[in-house]
């Protein structure tokens, strides 16, 4: 229940789709990037963002003040009520003692019979705060479906046609609501199959290039092609239904391996989820393991490693098998041999995908095709690592600063 310590998790399915798990109050929104490419109809859009909701325990302060000042005023009347109630019959039982009218026993009777009048009036007030609290829900569930997006597509909008996956990035701005330009007349393009590395320092604007990408956003000036289509013209759903992305804390749910893979695809078989599981290098891991496939990962995966994590979650990406990637610095938390495998897995997939990679750790891109460094919203750098250490720039300082602290380290 919304706004209550202790909440229920709604089952929430659609005919022929897999039951999938509310983000709860310890997963919050991490992850929340990739969710909405998995929802292909209103049905499970609407309940997605009902599982947020239930899942975050969203009330507002002013709405819980008023419920707990109410439930203090009635249970001050009502024990108000109760006391003076009892007083009066039990002083007019006393008089009828007194006066030979009642027996003793007759006024140990009706204290018995106000015990047993005068208890469940006690639970009333628990039963008023449940049904306040059920209306608060309520009312914060409908207005949530009432709510409209602020980036959305036409039911008559075209969706989007993939030949190639090619991404081209033309003259893009954009800048929040309310702040400055976080991206400033950005162009570049990713070629079918290649995998183009964006770097920089917090802040410059490469997480929002993502966001973009998946029209979260709109841009403010300029156009996001996929294969020359606009996708500011085409059908939002369909745009996300092609990308993919493995971020940096990726979502596990207190399920089973099998579970947390099959999350990518609905419907998958065994065999898809097995195959997943061995492009992603996490094949030999799972079959150690004394239950398998059926092994708890436990509250956000916190029974794995933080490389077995980024390799299910790669499995999970390989499962949908979408031709466009992201990868928002997903090898920044790991160990070397950890990261080694993460790499061995990349390097298989970018043959046959387009790949945006967003990395703070550049030893892990120096093998990507092309590299763009960003700085103040714009493009300062572009080219591969050879070229850029070459140049003598921006990306050299950010490799031989990053070189300078793994020789302190060792």
């Amino acid at each position: 229940m919304i706004g209550s310590t202790k909440f229920n998790k709604p089952n929430i399915n659609c005919q022929g789709t897999l039951t999938l798990k509310p983000l709860t109050a310890d997963t919050g929104f991490v992850g929340i990037m990739d969710q909405p490419i998995r929802a292909k109809n209103d049905c499970k859009q609407s309940r997605f963002y009902l599982k947020v909701v239930w899942g975050m325990g969203v009330l507002q302060e002013d709405v819980a003040t008023k419920s707990f000042t109410s439930m203090m005023a009635l249970n001050f009347v009502q024990g108000a009520i109760i006391a003076a109630g009892v007083t009066i019959i039990l002083i007019s039982a006393s008089q009828g003692v007194v006066d030979k009218s009642l027996s003793l026993g007759d006024m140990i009777m009706i204290q018995a019979l106000l015990l047993q009048l005068f208890m469940p009036l006690g639970s009333l007030g628990i039963v008023y705060r449940q049904i306040k609290h059920n209306f608060i829900d309520m009312n914060n569930m409908f207005d949530l479906l009432d709510r409209q997006p602020k980036v959305s597509s036409s039911k008559e909008s075209p969706k989007v046609k993939i030949s190639q996956a090619k991404i081209e990035f033309k003259h893009i701005s954009f800048a929040y609501k309310g702040k400055d330009k976080v991206l400033k007349d950005v162009s570049f393009v990713v070629e079918p199959g290649q995998k183009l590395a964006i770097v920089g320092k917090s802040g410059s604007g490469k997480s929002t290039l993502t966001k973009l990408l998946f029209r979260f956003y709109d841009v403010t000036s300029g156009e996001i092609l996929i294969d020359g289509q606009n996708i500011k013209t085409l059908n939002q759903r369909s745009v996300q239904s092609v990308i993919g992305v493995v971020p940096q804390d990726t979502v596990m749910f207190n399920e089973s391996i099998y579970y947390n893979i099959a999350y990518g695809k609905q419907g998958a078989s065994q065999y898809e989820v097995e195959k997943a599981a061995k492009l992603s290098f996490i094949d030999t891991f799972i079959d150690k393991l004394p239950e398998g496939y059926d092994t708890l990962v436990g509250e956000r995966g916190l029974k794995l490693s933080g490389g077995e994590k980024q390799r299910l979650a790669i499995a999970r990406v390989l499962l949908k098998n979408p031709p466009i990637l992201i990868f928002d610095e997903a090898t920044s938390a790991l160990d070397s041999y950890s990261e080694k495998m993460v790499q061995k897995a990349l390097k298989k997939l970018s043959s046959k995908h387009t790949i945006l990679v967003i990395a703070h750790r550049l030893s892990t891109i120096v093998d990507s095709d092309k590299i763009i460094v960003l700085g103040d919203g714009q493009v300062q750098e572009s080219g591969t690592h050879a070229q850029l250490l070459e140049s003598n720039g921006e990306y050299a300082k950010l490799w031989q600063l990053q070189v300078n602290e793994k020789s302190d380290e060792i």
